[in-house]
């Protein structure tokens, strides 16, 4: 008699505050599009309105989840879903989830603030955030590794340059201020250890 091993395919649910976040912001998507864009306009995006409506302090963090279109969308859930698993098993679901809030009301406030008259939406902080983190998640000893100044210069010197000289509705100061909080929560995270 041959011994035949049996192959078993599981699926392992391995990141639960990134594939809950992707699943948030498919589900608002989905909702924008029903709604013919009242959601996006309503709890999906920041702007500058009256600080007695509700819905401008849910704002200040929802509009991580609101996208303009599935183009939109897709683009930021694929870096979101290849770099948030692996920050996620290193730095543990509670700090991610702590690290998307913080990315959504710092970029919120910044756009409140130096954008009144613009909405913003989008997660594109957040991948900013976990690209400048995911670039120093393996130092090893004091200094600053290499690697996260290159990936710093070319993404933080690319949204410099784009934010001069082209015109366009990307907010390249949300992908900055993004990066920063990125960076930032990676240095004191790394420190502590």
């Amino acid at each position: 008699m041959s011994s035949v091993k049996k192959f078993k395919l599981s699926i392992d649910f391995n990141a639960p505050v990134i594939l809950g976040f992707v699943a948030i912001c498919f589900g608002a998507l989905l909702l924008n599009n029903m709604t013919n864009g009242w959601t996006n306009r309503m709890l999906f995006s920041v702007y500058r309105s009256s600080m007695k409506n509700p819905f401008f302090y849910l704002r200040t963090i929802g509009h991580i989840f609101g996208h303009a279109d599935w183009s939109h969308l897709a683009n930021n859930m694929m870096y979101i879903l290849i770099l948030g698993p692996m920050l996620e098993e290193k730095y543990g679901s509670k700090t991610m989830m702590a690290i998307i809030a913080l990315t959504g009301f710092v970029t919120g406030v910044v756009s409140l603030v130096f954008f009144p008259a613009n909405a913003l939406l989008g997660a594109s902080g957040v991948v900013f955030a976990f690209i400048l983190l995911a670039s120093i998640t393996s130092v090893k000893r004091e200094g600053i590794p290499l690697t996260f100044l290159l990936v710093a210069a070319i993404y933080i010197g690319g949204q410099i340059w784009d934010g001069l000289t082209i015109r366009d509705n990307v907010s390249n100061l949300t992908h900055i201020i993004g990066g920063i909080v990125g960076a930032t929560c990676g240095f004191l995270l790394n420190k502590k250890k």
